[in-house]
């Protein structure tokens, strides 16, 4: 990957835009609010020098780098059609989700550093393949339908993952050598729920499970801009799903502004607000949240105002 660095105390790129992870309902949230601001009259799908997606957020970089208009990405999630989880077209083997979240909150709570809780997490996404690999193939497939192109960009993005071996950051680009759809496979592969996914021999996880938004990788850029489903809802996410799981110092997003603040970035940090929240619901993975998130993200996206750009 090739990083921006700060040069004589002068950061030496524009605008980063961060997109966070958050499930079905954070994605469409993250394409509501950016057609939002569109609308407003800030567009960063044009505005914004490098995307940085993990998770979610992931499949909602390659949407916004894939030049098609804000308007438009909004419009194919408000028309597009709507399947409860549980209702896809063939069945694939699955943990429940409840013993799933239980591991990973002991995972989190046994963890002396971070290193140590991507290290455990990969170690669990790699035991579960004996269950959950026979549905490799078919998610890898659906992850490439839920994509505008299947290559990279022009423009800059990053899509992050986990390598589930070491644990270590990949933070894979159009010069890391990896197909744009099996970056996205590898940065929403959830441990547990999903496959881990297999590039070149190597097992990845979910890049959420180093950070839900990975801001820091933003470094270098003189504004940042984050925008961070799960920002503010610690607590708030209903038993069973993301609520507990433990954020290491660094890992977590206030963290990552901070170091990006020394750095001398300013940033934006846009999270759902009460509205959208209640379109999000109590399940964020159910892709039948996609549509009143998406409409209630515009909605705060129109309302929102910048503080720079």
């Amino acid at each position: 990957m090739k990083k921006a660095n700060v040069i004589s105390g002068q950061l030496v790129h524009n605008v980063a835009l961060v997109l966070g992870g958050g499930g079905a309902a954070g994605n469409a949230w993250q394409i509501g609010i950016i057609a939002g601001l569109a609308e407003a009259g800030l567009d960063l799908t044009e505005a914004a020098d490098l995307v940085i997606g993990t998770s979610s957020g992931a499949t909602a970089a390659a949407q916004v780098r894939s030049g098609i208009t804000p308007a438009e990405l909004l419009a194919s999630i408000l028309s597009g059609p709507v399947r409860a989880v549980g209702q896809n077209r063939e069945p694939q083997p699955s943990l429940p989700m409840g013993i799933v979240f239980e591991r990973m909150r002991a995972i989190g709570a046994a963890a002396t550093s971070a290193a140590d809780l991507q290290r455990a997490m990969g170690a669990f996404g790699l035991e579960s393949d004996c269950i959950l690999e026979p549905a490799a193939e078919q998610r890898r497939a659906m992850v490439a339908a839920r994509l505008p192109h299947p290559e990279w960009p022009d423009r800059p993005m990053i899509v992050v993952a986990v390598d589930a071996h070491t644990g270590q950051v990949a933070a894979f680009d159009r010069d890391s050598g990896v197909d744009l759809v099996d970056a996205v496979t590898a940065s929403t592969a959830m441990p547990g729920l999903t496959p881990t996914h297999n590039i070149n021999g190597t097992r990845y996880i979910n890049g959420g499970v180093r950070s839900t938004e990975n801001a820091d990788l933003a470094s270098g850029y003189a504004n940042v801009v984050v925008l961070s489903p799960f920002g503010g809802l610690s607590g708030r996410l209903p038993a069973g799903q993301f609520e507990g799981l433990r954020r290491l110092p660094g890992a977590d997003l206030a963290s990552q502004v901070e170091g990006l603040r020394k750095q001398g970035s300013r940033v934006e940090v846009i999270t759902p607000d009460a509205e959208s929240l209640a379109a999000m619901g109590t399940n964020q993975m159910d892709p039948a949240t996609r549509i009143p998130a998406a409409r209630a993200g515009f909605a705060q996206g129109k309302a929102t105002r910048m503080t720079f750009l």
